[in-house]
C-alpha cells in the first residue's frame, strides 16, 4: 500500500495490543513479515521448541537479521502468552502500529477503502490483505463498531498489516464530508443501487465504503456518499463480505487506471 503524504503525517501509536510500547504478532507468515519490516526494531521472538523445520528457519531468519532475543519455548509457555490465539508456534513483540490521521493520506497516491461496522477480526485482517494487493492508498475505519487491531487481526492480514497505510477516525460520516471537500468520490456498495460499480468513473480520486454483511452501511455515512453503487453479481446472491467486496472494488478500479 502506497504511503505518499501530502503533508508530515499526523501519527499515533496503536495500543489495543499488551503493552504501550509493543504488540503481540502470532503466526509464522505475520512474524516473518514483522521480521523483514522492521528488524532490529523486534523485541522478542519465541519459537515453540523442538526439532520442527520452520520453527528453526523461522528461528534462523530472526538471528540473521539481528534480533538478539530469539528464544525457543515450550508450546504451553506459547499458549500461556498469546491467550489462546492462534500462534504456529511463533509469536513476536513488534513495535506499535502507527495510525495516520486522513488529511496525511494522499487521495492522488491511490483509492481509499472506508470500513463501516466491520467488526470481525478476521474480515478486517483480509480487507487490509487485499487493500495493500490492490494499491489501496488507506484503510480507514470508525472509532466504534470496528474490528480491534488484534492478533487475531494480523494474523488475518497475513503479514500485510506492516505495509498498510491504516486510519482510525471518530467519525465515518465526518471522514466522508471531509474526503468529499477533497474532491474525492466517495461511493458506498449498496446491493440495491441502480448503478454497477464499472459503470462509474473511478478514474480519478475515490474511496469505496463497505459495509458489514448483515447490516451493511449506516443511514448517515450512506446519506453522505456521492454515488451508491452494486457489484455486478449473479442474483442468486446480494451480498458477499466485506474483504472480497473491497477487493473486487479496488480490481475495478486498478483495471480502469489501467
Amino acid at each position: 500500500m502506497k504511503r505518499h503524504s501530502e503533508k508530515p503525517p499526523t501519527t499515533s501509536p496503536e495500543t489495543d495490543a499488551p503493552g504501550a510500547s509493543s504488540r503481540l504478532v502470532t503466526g509464522m507468515q505475520p512474524v516473518r513479515e514483522v521480521i523483514r519490516v522492521h528488524g532490529l526494531a523486534v523485541e522478542e521472538v519465541w519459537v515453540q521448541a523442538g526439532d520442527q523445520p520452520r520453527w528453526n528457519a523461522l528461528a534462523r531468519f530472526a538471528k540473521d537479521q539481528g534480533i538478539k532475543a530469539v528464544r525457543r519455548l515450550p508450546r504451553a509457555a506459547l499458549d500461556r502468552r498469546c491467550k489462546g490465539a492462534r500462534h504456529q508456534g511463533v509469536l513476536a513483540l513488534a513495535p506499535p502500529l502507527v495510525l495516520h490521521s486522513l488529511g496525511a493520506v494522499s487521495v492522488e497516491a491511490g483509492p481509499l477503502i472506508l470500513l463501516d461496522g466491520v467488526t470481525d477480526p478476521q474480515n478486517f485482517g483480509a480487507v487490509i490483505r487485499g487493500a495493500v494487493a490492490l494499491g489501496a492508498a488507506a484503510v480507514v475505519f470508525g472509532e466504534n463498531h470496528a474490528a480491534p487491531l488484534t492478533p487475531a487481526t494480523f494474523r488475518a492480514s497475513a503479514g500485510a498489516v506492516e505495509h498498510a497505510s491504516l486510519v482510525r477516525v471518530a467519525s465515518l460520516r465526518e471522514a466522508v464530508q471531509s474526503l468529499g471537500d477533497r474532491g474525492v468520490s466517495t461511493i458506498v456498495l449498496d446491493a440495491n443501487a441502480e448503478v454497477e460499480l464499472p459503470d462509474l468513473d473511478l478514474t480519478g480520486p475515490c474511496a469505496v465504503v463497505v459495509g458489514a454483511e448483515d447490516t451493511g452501511v449506516g443511514k448517515a455515512v450512506r446519506r453522505a456518499c456521492s454515488h451508491r453503487a452494486r457489484l455486478p453479481m449473479e442474483p442468486v446472491l446480494d451480498s458477499l463480505n466485506a474483504s472480497v467486496a473491497a477487493a473486487l472494488s479496488l480490481y475495478e478500479v486498478r483495471r480502469q487506471r489501467r
